[in-house]
């Protein structure tokens, strides 16, 4: 496990290699001016020049990728163009936002979509099968803003008014009014649930078919200890997979649904940093969202390790 847990840590790291050089040539590519966008149109070249040399704009792309690289290494990663604060200090509150609706979503979709897994393999073939996979079948197919549309319309406006449609608190106080929180988190859940559901059930069907499941039936065990000592275990490693692969999509679909509902957070950073040409903070979150999904992957290998024996031997 130690050996994997290495080579796995070894390609995460040349993968982030990597996606800095892309986010650092993409958006070095983006089109217009910094330095005018900053300034405006009536900027008279010589601000422009000015600007331009204290932002380093001008030196070559070799050199501002390796000042950059070198600042990550001391979490320094610039100063917004924008809001004339370093990116740290501005990210701050934005990346515990959307950690906390990140981290609410996930408790509760995880321990759901499981269980509704495991419920339809154990009804196979049944109304209540048939019905959670062609339910999970159809949510998985909406794009998630279109599931945050939806909801708006169902519950913020027209007769059952109940919710708030956008998010109107501050960064800092994300749990300060719960209520603002249901919808985003809801539609999250909704979002990232449809795969957990659908793995989750042909894992457990796949094991409770198996040789030992039958094997701990015929030694007269109970079911219930069948199901939950020997079967679920077992199934659990496959689809720690799957959970880790929509865990990681919701640091980057949080993206539009921040935007969507107006949530004071990295997803909502990115698009006014895009908007404004903001290169260091569309640089910064785009790297974080990558970091994220490096380590909930390697995270999930190390539970399906834990949880599958087949798989640590199979890898030794």
């Amino acid at each position: 496990m130690s050996r994997l847990i290495l080579h796995r840590l070894f390609y995460g790291l040349l993968t982030l290699f990597v996606v800095s050089l892309v986010v650092f040539l993409a958006t070095q590519a983006l089109p217009g001016d910094a330095a005018r966008a900053m300034l405006g149109r009536n900027a008279t070249p010589e601000r422009l020049e000015t600007l331009r040399a204290q932002l380093n704009l001008d030196d070559p792309l070799a050199l501002q990728y390796g000042k950059w690289v070198a600042g990550l290494f001391v979490l320094d990663f610039g100063d917004s163009y924008a809001n004339a604060l370093p990116v740290a200090e501005y990210l701050g509150p934005r990346i515990s936002g959307s950690l906390t609706l990140m981290g609410i979503s996930a408790v509760i979709a995880t321990p759901i979509a499981v269980l509704l897994g495991a419920f339809s393999a154990l009804r196979r073939d049944r109304a209540a099968d048939h019905a959670t996979s062609l339910a999970s079948l159809v949510v998985a197919a909406v794009p998630e803003f279109a599931v945050g549309i939806l909801l708006i319309l169902a519950f913020a406006t027209g007769a059952l008014h109940v919710l708030p449609a956008v998010f109107a608190g501050s960064a800092g106080s994300v749990l300060a009014d719960p209520v603002q929180l249901v919808l985003p988190v809801a539609t999250l859940v909704i979002a990232v649930s449809p795969p957990i559901i659908r793995m989750m059930r042909a894992s457990m069907i796949e094991v409770l078919e198996s040789e030992y499941v039958q094997q701990a039936r015929l030694k007269g065990l109970p079911e219930s200890t069948v199901i939950w000592r020997h079967a679920a275990p077992n199934a659990i490693g496959p689809v720690a997979q799957v959970i880790a692969v929509q865990l990681g999509w919701l640091a980057g679909g949080v993206v539009a649904i921040e935007f969507l509902f107006g949530f004071p957070g990295i997803g909502l950073a990115l698009m006014d940093a895009i908007a404004t040409r903001d290169i260091p903070v569309v640089q910064a979150v785009t790297l974080l969202i990558a970091m994220v999904y490096i380590v909930v992957n390697l995270l999930a290998d190390v539970v399906g390790l834990a949880a599958n024996p087949k798989v640590r031997v199979s890898s030794r």
